[in-house]
């Protein structure tokens, strides 16, 4: 059974296209205008092995707001709908990245209750094309649209570059291991009965 989705979100601010299989080798196809967001996508498709389509238009002469966060949004919706009933998945998944001098922590729970813990801090405001405080927005986006409960969490690190792409690499694998299908699990993996 395919676990893909395409959505497509129109507003005054954005145009946006995503498409996800859960099930992919890690082969992302960006283009959000803002290159080192795309760095980012790209790094969370091919450690969490999700094949993965971004086609964003964005008002990027006001700032990257409105991109990054909405492509949040398209993004969290698309892995909702990919994931269809749930049935037969993990729910759960974390890790724990190294990356150079960087340690960051993510937890994910898909069990259709949103919420965001967030603990980053940026020494900068920008990287590359992007603003650092994005990140939180982008994050909390995903969450909300996915039903999913995700904690983020930079342990220690001093580069910016560094602190993002952990973040961003840890959220793959995390996810990644939350929605494997386990033939253990009969139905969801809840004592309500759904999630």
């Amino acid at each position: 059974m395919s676990r893909t989705a395409t959505v497509t979100r129109r507003t005054r601010e954005t145009d946006i296209t995503v498409t996800i299989d859960l099930d992919g080798t890690g082969h992302a196809d960006l283009d959000t205008g803002i290159g080192f967001f795309d760095h980012m996508l790209d790094g969370f498709a091919r450690h969490g092995l999700f094949d993965l389509t971004v086609r964003c238009r964005g008002d990027l002469q006001v700032d990257d707001h409105h991109t990054i966060e909405d492509c949040g949004i398209v993004l969290g919706t698309a892995i909702r709908q990919a994931l269809g009933d749930k049935a037969g998945i993990a729910r759960y998944g974390s890790c724990l990245l190294p990356m150079d001098e960087t340690l960051a922590l993510c937890a994910v729970d898909l069990g259709g209750r949103p919420y965001l813990v967030y603990d980053a801090a940026f020494a900068g405001q920008r990287c590359g094309g992007m603003d650092v405080q994005m990140a939180r927005e982008f994050f909390y986006a995903v969450s909300y649209s996915a039903m999913m409960n995700l904690h983020l969490r930079i342990l220690y690190g001093e580069n910016d570059h560094h602190k993002l792409e952990a973040m961003f690499k840890a959220f793959a694998k995390a996810l990644d291991a939350a929605v494997r299908r386990d033939p253990r699990i009969e139905g969801v993996l809840s004592t309500k009965g759904s999630i």
